[in-house]
C-alpha cells in the first residue's frame, strides 16, 4: 500500500466519523433549540469534536490533494467531470461548508441565551452539512457519467 493508498482510505474512512458527529450535534441543536433545553458541556464539546473532526478531515483531504494522481491543471482538467469534481470542485464546496461550520461554532460561543446558541449551530452546522452531502452527491454524478 503506497502512501496515496493509505490517505485515501483513510479520508474515505474518516468522513463515516464526521457525518455521525454531525448528525448528532445537528439533531441535539435542534433538540435544544425547539424544545428551549439548556445548553449544557455535552452539547459545547458536541460542537467542539464535530468542528475539530471536519478540520482534521481538511487536513487529510489537503494531503491527499497533493498525493492524488487526478488532479492535474493542464487544458483537459475542467473537459473531464472527474477530474474538474476532484481538483476544482469537491475542494471548494468543502472549504465552504468548513468556513460555515467555524462561524457558527464561534458564533455560538459568543452568544448568551441557549436557545441562541442551538439555533446558531443547528443553522450553520446543517447549511454545512447539506453543501457536504451536496458535494459528494456531485461526486457520485461525475463519477458515473
Amino acid at each position: 500500500m503506497n502512501a496515496y493508498s493509505f490517505v485515501q482510505h483513510l479520508h474515505s474512512g474518516f468522513r463515516y466519523i464526521v457525518m455521525v458527529l454531525f448528525i448528532y450535534t445537528i439533531l441535539m441543536a435542534l433538540l435544544g433549540w425547539l424544545g428551549n433545553r439548556p445548553y449544557t458541556n455535552g452539547n459545547r464539546l458536541s460542537n467542539l469534536f464535530a468542528m475539530i473532526s471536519a478540520h482534521t478531515q481538511l487536513l487529510i483531504g489537503i494531503v491527499l490533494y497533493f498525493l492524488s494522481p487526478l488532479v492535474a491543471f493542464n487544458s483537459t482538467t475542467m473537459k473531464d467531470p472527474v477530474t474538474r469534481y476532484f481538483t476544482v470542485e469537491h475542494w471548494v464546496m468543502m472549504i465552504v461548508a468548513i468556513a460555515l461550520i467555524t462561524v457558527g461554532h464561534s458564533k455560538s460561543k459568543k452568544l448568551v441565551l441557549p436557545e441562541a446558541k442551538h439555533k446558531t449551530i443547528a443553522l450553520f452546522y446543517g447549511i454545512a452539512l447539506l453543501i457536504i452531502i451536496g458535494a459528494l452527491a456531485a461526486g457520485k454524478i461525475s463519477i458515473l457519467k
